[in-house]
């Protein structure tokens, strides 16, 4: 079968001096690119540490060509590649972007300063330099204090301290891990193509990894320092895997699956738990429970559910009082705490949101905040409220935009099934649920974890962008293919209740007068806008039927 695959597989063996050209040419363009990126490292004073970069890009290299070679078995057109090459080199740039700008563009903040885009980024990374410079073991460094404080899961302080200790040097450099997370979030490219062309033929897939390619809230966080750059690519894997094994069966698709899901866990079990509840809803919910009926699956599951419970223990452990004794209560208390207090400082950050929700009883407020952080990022809010940072306000844009578009298709997606259309199969239609259920799980756990904090809700969401991006790109292609036009009358009335908003935003942070300042009654126009819309266009769709019968 490979030399099926690979036709010219015995001709690379039989004559290794072919490789010699194109192995050259990474070389020396991986020489070219640490150059320069250890010219901006060092502000463009001098290439101090360029050796550094060069080992930090054969560890991308290594990463990039191992992806392809997992691949290799769904035979990726050789386009992929490029826009695997592609994302990760997006994803540098613009880490490199923030690191040269922020300093003089950013609000001036510590982190800014140093060129982070994220503080908890600046934080854990100073501490990873630190404890690389340190000659004390690593299990005793993640232990300590100091280090817990700024990653409570220790999975990626552990990797950025490792990391810094292969590669030396007697400068810290922010951009080498860049370097790591740029080319590692990347891969991400090709498990999204993986699961699309699994889960609905290469048309989405094609479509998908365009989509995560060039998804604004995974390309911020694969150009950061930030674990979601791992975990974005860990959960499209394990999903992948799933949807491979559910094609195939055999047991490459389940080693990837487990071998994604068990890697997600050091940089965060809560995160494990939400994979692993995703690929269950793709196993009961898809049409694959059968599964479920032997008890080794059974074993596995519980084995990794104790796992999950006891990381959460550990790292939430010494935060919760000592009532809480076992891992489920720490959760369950952990969750209710963080959850209460983003919902508290959502409201006390804004005088708005203050007003609304004043009068509503506790359970009315953490429901609107729910709700309402859902729509975060917000695109007439991004669009409108002036920010004294133009540069924070067109990535404030840049990310609204996306999400906005995205969230239009996560909502059709779903509803595409309940038409039962006779082009949809019963096998597709499973799965559509299925992962719209897992998605959207996701999205609202998120939205209670994160309120409608602008930064750590939409991060916290990241972690199913696969199976997100999927989604849409499915709900797209059904579009194109079948004409359904009520998608796009799902879209207008979905803009028509954003449109609302816009002069209700352009009254609060501008002078514009409009005689509207109620939330809930702007919501409720918007709504009844949407509902008169759908109808309308459902009565003039019916109409050229109803007088082709009565001419009959």
């Amino acid at each position: 079968m490979n030399d099926v695959a690979f036709p010219n597989k015995r001709k690379w063996l039989n004559n290794p001096a072919k490789l010699v050209k194109p192995l050259l040419g990474i070389l020396l363009t991986n020489l070219a690119l640490a150059l320069l990126l250890a010219f901006t490292a060092n502000r463009f004073r001098s290439i101090e540490g360029w050796g550094n970069f060069c080992v930090a890009l054969a560890i991308a290299s290594l990463l990039l060509w191992s992806g392809w070679r997992i691949h290799r078995a769904e035979h990726p057109p050789c386009w992929l590649g490029g826009l695997l090459v592609g994302a990760a080199v997006l994803r540098l740039a613009l880490g490199a972007l923030w690191f040269v700008a922020l300093p003089t563009v950013g609000f001036g903040s510590p982190a800014e300063r140093s060129g982070y885009v994220m503080a908890d980024a600046y934080n854990r990374d100073r501490a990873a330099w630190r404890a690389a410079k340190n000659d004390l073991p690593l299990s005793k460094l993640i232990r300590g204090r100091v280090y817990r404080k700024v990653d409570q899961y220790g999975g990626l302080l552990l990797l950025s301290t490792a990391y810094y200790r292969l590669l030396g040097g007697q400068t810290h450099h922010p951009l080498l891990m860049i370097v790591l997370t740029a080319s590692f979030s990347s891969l991400a490219v090709l498990f999204v193509w993986g699961m699309g062309n699994s889960a609905f033929g290469e048309r989405v897939a094609n479509l998908a990894a365009w989509l995560i390619a060039l998804y604004p809230e995974a390309v911020l966080l694969g150009s950061s320092q930030m674990r979601e750059a791992f975990l974005i690519p860990l959960a499209a894997l394990s999903l992948y895997g799933l949807l491979r094994w559910r094609r195939d069966r055999q047991w490459q698709g389940a080693a990837l699956c487990v071998g994604g899901l068990l890697l997600t866990y050091p940089f965060s079990p809560p995160s494990s738990a939400l994979l692993l509840f995703a690929l269950l809803s793709v196993l009961v919910i898809g049409g694959d429970g059968g599964i479920l009926r032997h008890k080794r699956v059974w074993l596995a599951i519980v084995l990794l559910l104790l796992l999950i419970a006891v990381g959460i223990w550990v790292s939430w452990g010494h935060y919760a009082p000592q009532k809480y004794t076992n891992p489920f209560s720490v959760a369950a208390w952990w969750f209710k705490i963080s959850a209460g207090l983003q919902t508290h400082l959502s409201i006390q950050d804004s005088g708005w949101m203050q007003k609304i929700a004043r009068p509503l009883p506790e359970w009315a407020r953490f429901s609107l905040m729910t709700f309402y952080g859902v729509s975060r990022p917000l695109l007439p809010a991004a669009l409108i409220a002036q920010s004294e940072k133009p540069f924070w306000q067109a990535i404030a844009i840049w990310r609204a935009v996306g999400w906005t578009i995205l969230l239009v298709f996560l909502v059709v997606a779903p509803l595409i099934t309940l038409r039962r259309a006779t082009s949809l199969s019963h096998s597709q239609r499973k799965l559509v649920i299925a992962l719209s259920f897992a998605v959207w799980v996701g999205i609202l756990v998120a939205s209670m974890r994160g309120g409608a904090d602008l930064w750590d809700n939409p991060r916290y969401r990241t972690l199913l962008s696969a199976p997100q991006v999927v989604l849409a790109a499915w709900a797209w292609v059904r579009y194109r293919q079948h004409q359904e036009r009520w998608i796009k009358h799902a879209a207008v009335a979905l803009g028509l209740i954003l449109l609302w908003f816009v002069p209700w935003y352009l009254r609060r942070y501008t002078s514009f007068s409009w005689p509207l300042s109620d939330f809930f009654l702007t919501l409720g126009l918007g709504v009844a806008s949407a509902l008169i819309y759908l109808v309308l266009a459902w009565w003039l769709s019916r109409r050229p039927s109803d007088q082709d019968d009565s001419r009959h």
